[in-house]
């Protein structure tokens, strides 16, 4: 049985590193749910045991947030942000600060997936209207909502599980990790412009991009929610709870059908979550991993330290990718002190920005713009994301040891 097991986990992350399997449609979801019904199947899991694996809290919040993104959207406000920004200012150096700001300062209380899904459209529309070229302005979002996700315990699904797995305070993770995000977006915009310098071009006006019409009704609901939520979190009430009880709200419509509104919620992405943790769960009723991590603990290489924590977090999350890598990490390693767990959250977060596959937000911005029109390669990326994650990591790591959260060896 342990060998079907390791078999299952081993193919489960060869498929969350390559993204899906040569000749097949099937993806990282599809991959990990297969897995998780043949682990029930040859009898390494029960039902119950699959209950018992999936923590409900964290999936919880990731659909409270999720609803509440999707009462963003059906205001208008994510197009109307993405067209604003294309038509904001004059200079292209304007034009790009404009875009960090807005998607890293969106991404830290949405989930950045959310966001990038959201505002790459109409951004290519609005900056091809323009007649500028949209790749290092999608580059930069892409950046910016990996950096700006980073300083929040909301803003990216790898931080909401690390939360929940802590009980970290909401307020108290920002003091923590706000800082290092902030440098993460001045390093994606220096970044950025230093590498496009004089490739830019001059914007001509504002374009021919139709106007989006934003229903400020709406808007208001989900701001005066976002707002409830924020004030939520400053007290004793569980964040899985809270975030229910504002996705409730949300769906308490005169206007907008709950239909549509759940049509929104990124399902693929929660059930990902949920057949991971049955995967990691069944790896982890075999004994293996704590023994891993008593060897690991024995030769002083557990990831407690920033020598270790850092490489850790660059190589799992530009392979096997940044969520997958911290729910597997998690359920090896049971009770990792609190400052580990920052840097795993912010470090995890910022070397998403390395290559393409990093995090699930570079991704959603190249198949959003290529579905668009804009083709965004890999090496044009990487140009950019790879000065702009060791800019990043190197000053969190940093900040890490300097404030007394890690230790650097």
């Amino acid at each position: 049985m342990t060998a079907a097991v390791v078999v299952l986990f081993a193919v489960t992350y060869v498929g969350m590193a390559l993204g899906r399997f040569p000749g097949l449609r099937i993806d990282r979801t599809g991959i990990a749910l297969v897995a998780a019904i043949l682990l029930l199947a040859v009898g390494a899991l029960e039902s119950g045991q699959v209950a018992e694996a999936i923590d409900f809290p964290t999936l919880f919040i990731l659909f409270g947030l999720m609803v509440l993104s999707a009462q963003y959207a059906a205001s208008g406000f994510y197009d109307w942000c993405a067209l604003r920004v294309a038509q904001a200012a004059r200079s292209p150096a304007r034009l790009l600060a404009v875009t960090v700001a807005v998607g890293g300062g969106l991404s830290a209380v949405l989930a950045n997936d959310v966001v990038v899904f959201a505002m790459t459209p109409m951004l290519c529309v609005g900056l091809v209207a323009r007649g500028l070229d949209p790749r290092p302005y999608l580059i930069a979002l892409a950046g910016a909502a990996n950096a700006g996700s980073a300083a929040t315990v909301i803003g990216n699904p790898q931080n909401i599980l690390i939360g929940q797995m802590g009980h970290l305070d909401f307020w108290r993770f920002l003091a923590v990790c706000g800082v290092p995000a902030l440098a993460g977006l001045v390093a994606v915009y220096a970044v950025v412009w230093f590498a496009w310098k004089g490739r830019f071009g001059e914007p001509n006006g504002e374009g021919g991009a139709e106007p989006v019409a934003l229903d400020r009704a709406q808007l208001g609901k989900a701001v005066v929610a976002t707002l409830v939520l924020l004030g939520l979190f400053t007290t004793g009430l569980p964040h899985e709870i809270g975030a229910l009880l504002v996705a409730g709200a949300m769906l308490v419509s005169r206007r907008l059908a709950s239909r549509g509104m759940l049509g929104m919620v990124d399902w693929h992405l929660l059930v990902l979550f949920a057949a991971l943790f049955a995967i990691n769960h069944a790896l982890k009723l075999t004994g293996l991993p704590a023994e891993f991590v008593a060897g690991l603990e024995a030769a002083g290489w557990l990831p407690d330290r920033l020598a270790v924590m850092a490489p850790l977090a660059l190589a799992a999350s530009n392979s096997i990718g940044n969520v997958p890598a911290v729910i597997l990490l998690l359920s090896a390693w049971p009770a990792p002190p609190e400052g580990a767990l920052y840097g795993l959250a912010v470090l995890s977060t910022l070397a998403g920005n390395l290559l393409i596959p990093g995090s699930l937000a570079n991704i959603i911005v190249v198949e959003r713009a290529a579905a668009s029109g804009v083709r965004l390669g890999f090496v044009e990326h990487a140009r950019c994301g790879i000065p702009i994650t060791l800019l990043s990591m190197g000053f969190a790591v940093l900040w890490l040891w300097g404030t007394g959260w890690m230790r650097l060896s």
